[in-house]
């Protein structure tokens, strides 16, 4: 098990929620966690076969249909485009997931096809899988998904919310670029995807591809962690991850939550909006808004109204009181525009 430029901390060194956001989620950094989760149920149910967690999980299957990815053995489990990005090389199929868990789970022949499950809601289909198998650092409300499959490369994207990837079954690799390579990892369509965020188009290509000339210096900030059954990894918002699963059979338990949010809207709806508001205007003219963004948004040379009395800062006092009258006012313009 080895993490190349990774921290790396003891699963029972988390002790609180407390601990968890100030040492591990606050850094804004990913953080390998080893043997997080080896006292879970279903992880003792792998340690004896595939055939012991299929049992394991159906004591808790609600009867519900899931979505399955099936890859012929051309693709070696790599779930991706065709050539020229109009299609994907593996089929999408309705099953129940009483079925999906017998093919996956109790089979190793993948000479014809493999199958990947994957953000599967346990509160959903699993009920009662997240009492059995806690997280207590975590709001209750943070419920986990379930991604099961035959050895498979999925290819390297981010999320736009933290995210905790518990490795239940199997082996996993992930392969790790900070948000800030993304003008170096030549990002493929954002509404044409295979399960939701855009990938990297140069991570899933040859190191030397030259219609990626970029992408050498994203190497030389990649970051590489192996784990084992057992082992987690906390991700950051906006990280960029290819994920390998390693082993004949792989599970893995995630959850996703927003660990900053002070209320119900996420930085990527700004995201889409600022696209459409500014991104195609002149250069100087971004260059201004660019300036307005960091004063009031990123700040950093601090508050911007740091000159004024607390009593003065209006709506840009603290968030907490102010962010549902922001909010209105943002709603407002929306809905009155000339």
């Amino acid at each position: 098990m080895t993490a190349h430029g990774l921290t790396e901390i003891e699963g029972t060194s988390i002790v609180s929620a407390a601990q968890w956001q100030a040492e591990v989620v606050t850094q804004c950094r990913p953080v390998v966690i080893r043997r997080l989760v080896n006292h879970w149920p279903v992880v003792e149910a792998a340690a004896q076969s595939g055939g012991a967690v299929r049992a394991y999980l159906a004591a808790f299957d609600a009867g519900g249909e899931i979505e399955v990815f099936e890859g012929g053995a051309d693709i070696a489990g790599k779930y991706y485009y065709n050539a020229d990005l109009t299609a994907f090389n593996f089929k999408r199929e309705l099953m129940k997931l009483a079925r999906a868990l017998d093919a996956i789970l109790l089979t190793n022949d993948t000479t014809d096809s493999t199958l990947y499950v994957g953000a599967i809601p346990t509160h959903d289909y699993l009920p009662g899988f997240a009492q059995a198998n806690p997280m207590p650092f975590l709001a209750p409300t943070v419920s986990p998904r379930l991604w099961l499959g035959h050895a498979s490369n999925v290819a390297a994207h981010y999320d736009t919310l933290d995210n905790l990837a518990c490795v239940i079954m199997g082996a996993r690799r992930f392969t790790l670029f900070p948000p800030s390579e993304i003008g170096n990892l030549y990002v493929g369509p954002i509404d044409h995807t295979m399960a939701g965020q855009p990938v990297s188009l140069a991570a899933s290509a040859a190191q030397d591809n030259a219609k990626f000339p970029s992408f050498g210096k994203a190497l030389d900030r990649m970051l590489v962690a192996e784990l084992n059954t057992g082992d987690a990894l906390y991700l950051p918002k906006l990280w960029w991850h290819k994920v390998e699963s390693t082993a004949p059979i792989n599970g893995l338990v995630n959850y996703w939550w927003d660990a900053f949010a002070a209320g119900p809207d996420s930085p990527y709806t700004s995201l889409l909006l600022s696209m459409i508001t500014i991104a195609e205007r002149p250069p100087a003219e971004r260059a201004a808004w660019r300036a307005f963004f960091d004063h009031y948004v990123f700040r950093p040379n601090g508050h911007p109204l740091a000159h004024l009395p607390d009593e003065k800062h209006g709506l840009l006092g603290p968030l907490k009181h102010n962010y549902g009258a922001i909010r209105a006012r943002v709603m407002h313009l929306l809905r009155h525009i000339a």
